[in-house]
């Protein structure tokens, strides 16, 4: 493989006498898709001289770091400069000169003259009919011999027939030009429904050859137009079973070209574009240098530390070599019918490297360029989990089914927005933070309407009363639970009371009520186990001691 390095000052410039350009359309192969950017390989080829030659490649993307850029050539081929753009420049865009729009035009033009004439043609035969037919009446039939009024009949009948035929001829030859029109115009629209997009993006190429002859090319970049995202389908079909997790990814790419049957792979994480790492600098400490307007002397100044990560490489591409022994491991992008599937596992090769998982399709996928989501199937798995509830009547009175899942990290689960179905119904989104820095994946699957929940201030057990100086309060709380379900179920149900943030107000728990506490929170944990039909009551109180003559803050 080797590497040629291009600085800015030498990307080329297209000279008065330079050869005229020759033309290719790249098509797209495969797509890795990064969390900001993509990046997308292309194959084409053209036909090009011995010597120098300029070779435009239309239908990349619309925006693209070239820096990125890869260009693979054979090994007799040099590539001399590569330069990138997307505006309109009169040479390579003119729609009458253009290599790639002129045929086109032209087979357009030579069928609307067909189809004109054979119209005309129509509209006669037509006209023919019409007026045969107004004359057929049999009025003067007296001053005609039998023989003649025979002749008569039988030539109305042929001609009749002939022009019929004919009109039915020309009606279909209309309809075909019609269609091959429709679909030659086709070609110069950008409609997503019917034909492949084509973008603006091109990238202008020289180089080099020692003969002449027609040579592949290959065709890489970045660009930061397409990114993903994953989410989730859970199903739960009983408490107490694994869920049945859908891995999915949302993918959106707004590059300029429908990626249309490619193969795709999608990678956590950035797409990492700088590939320096950063050298640490000689980091200088000094006294402060004194002006006029002086400085504070207890000030120390570091001079000469540099941002890490800030070099960057000099504008080019690298050119690879077809034959060169470095790609004997290149991806063939031709995608190879697989027979009788039995789940999207099968289709999906999970790769985990230090900093990134990388999924690899080997369904060819689809994705047009119009910025909307599109969802890739990646992964059926089996999450096996723990259920319970979880209730915080102080803040909302309704129970919460909660899945715990251990070792969460053998699923290459990335966080993400999951959809929840639970016994057949869905019961709304969840997400699944993955990152949290927990030893279980803690997944909430849902509002529980069989489980009642209550919490109620005891009045004749709270009050308010004066000694002294001080202001004593009481505070008794009864939370009520009932079990409408049809099974055995467990519940956490979470307090609190209050922390005191002034020594002068005393805080006390005066009655626990059989929780879990946690003194430095001020929560209280409890759990309850319930039968079907089944309700339980839990009471706890705390006091509050403060200064009579002030209010206080909760």
């Amino acid at each position: 493989m080797k590497n040629i390095l291009f600085p800015a000052a030498i990307v080329f410039s297209i000279t008065a006498n330079a050869q005229k350009p020759v033309f290719t359309q790249a098509q797209i192969q495969s797509a890795r898709v990064y969390n900001n950017a993509a990046e997308l390989k292309h194959k084409a080829s053209t036909q090009i001289s011995s010597g120098t030659s300029e070779i435009v490649i239309t239908n990349v993307a619309n925006y693209l770091n070239e820096n990125t850029v890869q260009i693979g050539v054979p090994k007799h081929v040099t590539v001399m400069s590569v330069q990138f753009t997307n505006a309109y420049v009169e040479e390579y865009d003119n729609n009458q000169d253009s290599p790639l729009v002129k045929p086109v035009k032209e087979e357009i033009k030579k069928k609307e003259t067909e189809l004109k004439t054979l119209q005309n043609q129509l509209t006669a035969e037509r006209k023919s009919v019409e007026l045969l037919d107004k004359n057929q009446s049999m009025s003067n039939a007296q001053n005609f011999s039998v023989a003649e009024l025979t002749k008569l009949l039988e030539f109305y009948k042929t001609k009749r027939s002939e022009l019929s035929n004919s009109i039915n001829k020309l009606e279909l030859q209309e309809t075909v030009l019609k269609e091959e029109l429709t679909a030659l115009k086709g070609k110069l629209t950008f409609n997503e429904t019917t034909s492949e997009k084509t973008s603006q993006g091109k990238l202008i190429v020289n180089v080099m050859s020692n003969q002449a002859g027609n040579i592949p090319l290959e065709i890489s970049y970045l660009t930061n137009q397409a990114t993903w995202q994953p989410s989730y389908e859970m199903r739960i079909d009983k408490i107490n079973e694994p869920i049945n997790m859908l891995y999915k990814a949302q993918v959106q790419q707004n590059t300029g070209i429908d990626w249309k049957n490619v193969k795709l792979s999608l990678t956590s994480g950035p797409a990492n574009q700088n590939t320096f790492a950063p050298q640490l600098q000689p980091w200088f400490v000094d006294y402060p240098i004194v002006s006029n307007r002086g400085y504070d002397n207890g000030t120390l100044r570091s001079l000469g530390q540099q941002t890490g990560g800030s070099q960057k490489s000099s504008k080019g591409t690298l050119q690879r070599d077809f034959n060169d022994s470095s790609n004997a491991g290149r991806a063939d992008y031709e995608v190879a019918e697989v027979l009788a599937p039995s789940t999207i596992n099968d289709f999906t090769q999970i790769n985990e490297s230090q900093l990134n998982i990388t999924f690899d399709i080997d369904i060819p996928y689809t994705i047009l360029s119009n910025g909307k989501q599109h969802s890739v199937a990646l992964k059926d798995t089996q999450l096996p989990a723990t259920y319970s509830y979880i209730t915080t009547p102080k803040l909302d009175t309704n129970a919460y089914l909660i899945a715990k899942v251990k070792d969460y990290g053998d699923y290459n689960i990335l966080p993400g927005e999951a959809n929840v179905v639970f016994e057949g119904m869905y019961v709304g989104k969840t997400y699944v933070n993955a990152n949290a820095n927990e030893d279980e994946l803690r997944l909430s699957l849902g509002k529980d309407q069989n489980i009642s929940v209550t919490r109620t201030l005891i009045n004749d057990k709270s009050g308010t009363k004066t000694l002294s100086s001080r202001k004593v309060q009481d505070f008794v709380y009864e939370i009520s639970i009932r079990n409408n379900k049809k099974e055995n179920i467990s519940i956490i149900v979470e307090d609190q009371i209050p922390i005191s943030s002034n020594t002068d107000i005393e805080i006390t728990l005066s009655d626990k009520g059989g929780s879990t506490t946690d003194v430095e929170k001020g929560k209280l944990t409890w759990e309850v186990n319930l039968k079907p039909n089944e309700t339980k009551k839990i009471r706890f109180g705390y006091q509050v001691k403060s200064a009579k003559d002030k209010s206080l803050s909760f």
